[in-house]
């Protein structure tokens, strides 16, 4: 086992590489995982090299984000399918909207795989980003470096010193419209909107490279010991969604009746596997294809617990919905206390071909309550998984 301390390094192993990141959440900051590929002059390629909650997967998969859990995130790196002029990947942390200083994170801590750990130092730092780390080239092979060093401003500023392009923050709406700028070119968007009861929705305006693939996300906290969701229990927490197209087509796409939809035909919804267990790292996906978004008039993402009883307020469930080149749209279930078993989470719209998304966050016995109070009007019957 090598411990390393800042500036030390050592080798590491061949093939794959999982990379482990741990720290002490903080109350009220999130703490965001990234991770920056990097050429000879310490710079991205381009907004495709760096790896983040908005963009998991990146160069064909030999970097890619497979966990980003409050207090955990895990990286896999395959160093031997970058490409020839790559030479670094930087490992980061950050503290989100600058809430917090990492002076407040009393353990952070890096592990990878082959037997390579390190404790970093965060006593007395007043920063709010912080490189924790970077893999670089050495004669031909590998190794890793603890690097502990502060940066000031956060996630932005430390993007664009690797020199992403980083998206400006969603404006606030203005009192009289602005004449339309210039076409920008592809950017990064770092930013979060989290839905809340101060701000309910937000429109998303289509760009002329239209929305793209629209990811939505369920997670939820794996790691009560005793609590709601250990596996003992066997609870399981599904996400889904009732849909209607513009031609009126109505239905539901869940697990649940294995109704896991279709991407390229209708109705352009699909559920990328089912978690029965809250196991799987990463959730429960849906995946929007935001190419036929002209054919979509509304969806409404729902969560329920096919098992066990509802308790919402301890399950620290969050709905994101990443669309490219966006802000990340979070809409936490925990607010309400809900002791129904289903949960409307959050409509989106077609509103003049944007993307209107709504939070609801109100609580149901079931899929016929969920239908009747948002007017879908279909039949119903049960169903098993």
């Amino acid at each position: 086992m090598s411990v390393l301390v800042p500036g030390a390094n050592a080798p590491v192993a061949t093939g794959e590489l999982r990379v482990d990141i741990r720290y002490s959440p903080l109350p009220g900051a999130d703490i965001d995982i990234s991770a920056f590929v990097l050429n000879a002059a310490h710079k991205v390629r381009g907004d495709g090299d760096m790896c983040f909650y908005g963009q998991p997967d990146i160069l064909a998969g030999a970097v890619r984000m497979t966990q980003a859990d409050a207090g955990h995130a895990v990286f896999f790196l395959d160093p031997g399918q970058l490409p020839a002029e790559v030479e670094k990947v930087a490992f980061t942390a950050t503290i989100h909207a600058n809430k917090a200083r990492f002076d407040a994170v009393s353990q952070l801590t890096l592990a990878i795989s082959g037997g390579i750990s390190s404790d970093i130092p965060t006593s007395g730092m007043q920063e709010t980003a912080l490189i924790l780390g970077e893999f670089y080239r050495r004669q031909g092979s590998w190794k890793f470096r603890c690097v502990a060093q502060g940066f000031a401003g956060g996630l932005e500023p430390l993007a664009e010193h690797f020199g992403v392009d980083v998206a400006a923050p969603e404006p606030e709406p203005a009192p009289t419209p602005a004449p339309a700028p210039a076409a920008p070119k592809s950017t990064v968007n770092l930013s979060k909107v989290t839905l809340d009861k101060s701000r309910s929705s937000i429109s998303l305006e289509k760009s002329t490279a239209g929305f793209g693939e629209i990811r939505v996300n369920l997670n939820w906290n794996k790691s009560s010991s005793g609590g709601f969701f250990s596996s003992s229990k066997a609870i399981d927490l599904d996400v889904g969604c009732l849909f209607e197209l513009q031609d009126g087509l109505k239905g539901a796409v869940q697990a649940l009746g294995n109704g896991f939809g279709d991407l390229q035909g209708e109705p352009y919804i699909q559920l990328m596997g089912d978690d029965r267990t809250g196991s799987v790292d990463g959730g429960e996906w849906l995946h929007i294809n935001g190419q036929k978004w002209h054919l979509i008039r509304r969806i409404l993402v729902f969560a329920f617990i096919y098992k066990g009883a509802p308790n919402w307020e301890k399950t620290d469930g969050v709905i994101t919905i990443y669309i490219p080149g966006q802000p990340d749209i979070e809409v936490r279930m925990n607010e309400e206390g809900g002791r129904h078993g289903m949960c409307a989470v959050a409509m989106l719209e077609n509103d003049n071909g944007a993307v209107k998304v709504t939070r609801c966050v109100d609580f149901h016995k079931g899929h016929r309550d969920l239908d009747q109070a948002y007017g879908w009007g279909m039949r119903w019957s049960a169903g098993s998984k």
